[in-house]
């Protein structure tokens, strides 16, 4: 399961940006999911849950955003959100198109709770 690996590794990244003495007050951890990326947040969600009792942070929250795929039309310049999958421009039915976001998988931010 792919999903593992993505909460196993978010997991590696906010230990590293977090002090040790402040795992605990890890409240909410907000990522953004392209829909591209190939990852299923259902799946990542549970990997992620099943994850936390391994450390420190048993109290942290996932927050995923969900990030359109966007594209911009080579040809006549029109930028719109590609929508069922459909990779052609609806404004002149090119499919010569720049992929602008929809890959994207990063941590946003990591929010502590207050001492």
């Amino acid at each position: 399961m792919h999903e593992l690996g993505v909460a196993r590794n978010i997991l590696e990244i906010v230990q590293q940006s977090v002090p040790e003495d402040r795992f605990a007050s890890v409240k909410w951890i907000r990522i953004r999911i392209g829909r591209l990326s190939g990852v299923v947040p259902d799946s990542l969600e549970f990997c992620f849950s099943a994850l936390l009792s391994e450390t420190k942070m048993q109290q942290a929250g996932l927050i995923m955003e969900n990030e359109p795929i966007v594209s911009l039309c080579k040809d006549c310049g029109h930028q719109f959100t590609v929508e069922d999958f459909a990779f052609t421009c609806p404004s002149c039915n090119s499919a010569n198109l720049e992929l602008l976001s929809g890959r994207e998988l990063e941590i946003v931010d990591i929010e502590l709770a207050d001492d």
